[in-house]
């Protein structure tokens, strides 16, 4: 793996699309002399248009809830009771489809280059609606695991990355701020979900729950996706539409992964989402077998959803003026801290402690990774370099059920794999420490892939 150079006729000349600030690069567009018609939309949208993107985009992460695993969790017991599969079965049904889901996703991300997010919201919406009323009348383990494929596929997967590209892409005014935002109101979704579906299912069935969700997805989705501005790249002023900037220079995606940097905020990515998930899947039964409740269980996603809404504002706030490698780092000391003390949670504060330090790995990570990856290598083709880091993080994700079933199975706890995960954050801080910061490309500034 090789630091890709800037191009020879960029080495002497500053790049407009990426001052320094120290040592760290800027994604910051200036204004090119005779753009009129741009000049608006290089600044990006301001004011209400501002706010309703940033607010559409955490709605729209939110929704993402029905294929995520916090979404899924408190299916995962009644399913087993009520398809007569084993613990380990459905584990490995998750992780044949989370992978399927996976392979989608540098698809997905080229897809919203092309088209842009607000199409794409629409459509992925629409799959996910579906997909919910098809997994309703699921009856055994093959079913399950195609409509999982689906879930993760539309839910997770697609509709997480174009909800953040769409806020990544149009807003450029105080940009960490807006991910932040959209980012712990995706948190606060996400989290609290369990706790509802829970009480979801307990209140009419399995079917019941997935058909109401489907109605609140669509409902909301539809509609609010309809009011958004168009986002194709290369839009004019005279057709209503925000404009992204052609001055925006980039990485290409080719270029964007031979570098360190884009593996250490995937890597960190691939960690969170791979312990976090194995946890959350098996929560109900992780924290059983340290004497909580089946509700007190559930109800650890609240101190979970706190840490996360706190963290991802506090670095969505500081990210355009900071490293974004400091959100990384405390994101894996949190999650290094969370498996650590896992063996000791018992019913109280342990059990708050837990829940907070897995938030914090969240919302750190969720405060500064897209602004991230804009801050090293661009807007030109951020969905196609993000698609690339969702699928490695939602492979990953694929792994942590498993891995949890696999460890109750050969050890008769979930305390050994919960220690051995915690070796994985501490691998990630030290490749993200070492990892030289991406030099300014002005490659592909016309916005070709060339790979």
């Amino acid at each position: 793996m090789t630091q890709h150079p800037p191009p020879p006729d960029a080495e002497n000349t500053p790049d407009p699309a990426f001052p320094i600030t120290g040592s760290v690069p800027i994604v910051e567009p200036e204004l090119t002399s005779g753009a009129s018609e741009r000049s608006t939309s290089n600044a990006g949208p301001r004011g209400a248009m501002w706010l309703f993107i940033v607010l559409a985009g955490g709605v729209f992460a939110a929704l993402t809830a029905p294929g995520q695993t916090a979404g899924l969790s408190p299916f995962t017991d009644p399913l087993i009771a009520e398809l007569g599969i084993g613990r380990t079965d459905i584990s490995f049904s998750y992780l044949i489809a989370t992978l399927a889901g996976a392979s989608a996703m540098p698809l997905v991300g080229r897809a919203l280059d092309r088209y842009g997010a607000r199409l794409a919201i629409l459509v992925i919406g629409l799959i996910l609606g579906a997909v919910l009323i098809a997994v309703s009348f699921v009856t055994d383990i093959l079913g399950l695991t195609f409509s999982y494929v689906g879930l993760r596929m539309s839910g997770q997967g697609a509709l997480t990355l174009a909800s953040t590209t769409l806020v990544a892409r149009l807003v450029i005014h105080r940009s960490g701020l807006a991910l932040g935002i959209s980012g712990a109101m995706g948190a606060a979704g996400i989290s609290l979900a369990p706790v509802g579906i829970e009480r979801l299912i307990a209140a009419t069935d399995i079917a019941t729950a997935f058909r109401i969700e489907a109605a609140v997805v669509v409902a909301i989705i539809v509609p609010l996706a309809l009011l958004l501005p168009k986002d194709r790249p290369q839009t004019h002023t005279d057709t209503g539409t925000l404009i992204i900037p052609d001055v925006e220079a980039g990485y290409t995606q080719s270029q964007a992964v031979r570098t360190w940097m884009f593996w250490a905020f995937t890597m960190a990515g691939f960690t969170v989402g791979m312990m976090v998930t194995g946890l959350a899947f098996h929560l109900i039964s992780i924290l059983g077998a340290q004497g909580l409740s089946s509700f007190e269980a559930a109800s650890n996603f609240i101190p979970q959803t706190i840490a996360a809404l706190l963290l991802t504002l506090g670095f969505g706030a500081i990210v355009d003026h900071t490293d974004p490698r400091v959100g990384l780092v405390v994101a894996m000391l949190s999650m290094g801290g969370a498996m650590v003390l896992l063996p000791f949670v018992s019913p109280g504060l342990s059990g708050i402690v837990f829940g907070l330090l897995l938030g914090s790995a969240q919302g750190a990570l969720r405060g500064v990774e897209a602004a991230g990856f804009v801050r090293y290598f661009g807007r030109a083709h951020i969905g196609g370099i993000r698609g690339i880091s969702t699928a490695v993080g939602l492979a990953s994700t694929s792994l942590g059920p498993l891995y949890f079933a696999l460890g109750l199975e050969w050890t008769g706890s979930y305390l050994a794999p919960s220690l051995w995960g915690a070796l994985l954050p501490v691998g990630v801080i030290v490749l993200a420490v070492l990892a030289p910061v991406p030099k300014p490309s002005l490659a592909e500034k016309s916005g070709n892939e060339s790979d």
